[in-house]
């Protein structure tokens, strides 16, 4: 069985909003055995809609489509829906009821506009929206299925789960991913270890994304039944992880969130503590960290060390290292990581500086350069590398790389 997910709006066509409302209905489509065949995005426009829903009942057996639901001029994802079933809109009653109250609930009086979100095309159903103002629709293009649900990614999750999934039928086989997350390579030297499982049509299909420096395997495997392709995937999982070693360092969440929480259940598995000291990364370093629940049990804080003087007077680096050696150093990351962890009396502590970019480099330092360091129960250890990219892209690696040494530190001192 396949489907079609169509995404409307003009802020995808433009790509200022990224659709990742896409990327869930696919997944969630192709967990009951639903292949997703295409994707179709399409800007708001009443006679675009109409045949983007015409081509995809086409090739589709089931169409989920989000965006364009709301109360303004521009959502006409109903128009369209409505030209292409060649039936026309009627308000729902019991739909505009609902939005009444919606608003009664929150002490506020419904304005007229949002009375277009109670239309229905004729021979069409209203779903329930339980978390905002725009109710989803079902009805059928031809033989497909079609389903429209809200661009709001959380009301157009819940809605998914609430009203979708149960109405769905169940494809002839199952569909069941793993996603495994790497560091400390490039991809190519990566793929280079599993070129095997990478060949177009291989079961299970491996693919590989990259983002500022995580490499993301995803294994996707098939089945007659859901335990066939879980089965399919794991043992795929498994020989990845064999082959990659230590580069493997999460599955399934997302990967930079991963990384970070990976580190620190280490750290709170030993009950150890964790400072930083960062200058080019600008905070980033803490706010990874800061963003997994949980790591005020192991993160004592930071300094952002911005300036010479900063690093002199809050972390206590040597006039004479900057100095002699510059900022953007190895002994002055040092330097910075030994002062978070004198300061803040911690086990590890990391240190950060470098040269982000997009100006300030020379022959000797180039836009880039970045030196990690990292200090701890055994003394200090420091990095040197040059990343590639935008000055957003080096700060994260920069970032990921201070928290990746780490976590090679922890695994490898747990071995000894």
């Amino acid at each position: 069985m396949n489907a079609v997910v169509l995404a409307v709006g003009d802020e995808l066509i433009s790509g200022k909003t990224v659709d990742a409302n896409s990327a869930y209905l696919a997944a969630r489509l192709a967990e009951r055995g639903i292949e997703p065949v295409a994707h179709i995005a399409v800007g708001d426009d009443v006679a675009r809609i109409a045949d983007a829903f015409r081509r995809a009942a086409e090739v589709g057996e089931v169409v989920c489509c989000s965006g364009g639901l709301g109360p303004t001029p521009d959502d006409v994802t109903r128009d369209g829906l409505a030209r292409a079933m060649g039936r026309p809109l009627h308000v729902d009653a019991t739909c505009l009821e609902r939005i009444e109250a919606f608003f009664r609930a929150r002490g506020r009086t419904m304005v007229p506009t949002n009375r277009v979100q109670a239309m229905i095309p004729d021979g069409a159903e209203p779903m329930n929206n339980e978390l905002g103002t725009a109710p989803g629709i079902t009805g059928k293009v031809g033989e497909a299925a079609v389903f429209c649900l809200p661009g709001v990614p959380h009301e157009m999750r819940d809605m998914f789960e609430q009203c979708v999934a149960p109405r769905l039928p169940r494809g002839s086989g199952a569909t069941v991913t793993r996603v495994l997350h790497a560091f400390g390579v490039g991809e190519s030297d990566l793929a280079a270890r599993i070129s095997d499982l990478l060949q177009r049509g291989a079961q299970p299909l491996v693919g590989i994304t990259v983002s500022a420096g995580v490499i993301s395997l995803r294994i996707i495997g098939r089945g007659k039944t859901a335990s066939e392709a879980a089965q399919q995937a794991d043992a795929a999982a498994a020989v990845v992880r064999q082959r990659l070693g230590t580069l493997v360092f999460a599955a399934d969440e997302p990967g930079v969130a991963a990384l970070a929480a990976a580190v620190l259940q280490e750290l709170r598995e030993a009950h150890e503590t964790l400072a930083t000291a960062e200058s080019c990364t600008g905070g980033m370093l803490g706010e990874v960290i800061t963003a997994v629940a949980g790591a005020s049990e192991i993160y004592r804080g930071g300094v952002v060390a911005y300036a010479d003087d900063v690093k002199r007077q809050s972390l206590g680096v040597p006039d004479g290292l900057l100095s002699r050696h510059g900022a953007v150093s190895a002994p002055v990351a040092a330097a910075m990581a030994d002062g978070a962890r004198e300061r803040f009396g911690t086990d590890w502590a990391l240190g950060i500086t470098g040269i982000a970019g997009p100006g300030g480099g020379t022959d000797d330092k180039p836009v880039g350069l970045v030196h990690v360091a990292l200090t701890g129960p055994a003394g200090s250890a420091s990095e040197r590398h040059v990343f590639p990219g935008t000055r957003e892209v080096v700060r994260l690696r920069s970032a990921l790389t201070a928290l990746n040494m780490l976590r090679l530190k922890l695994g490898a001192s747990r071995e000894t």
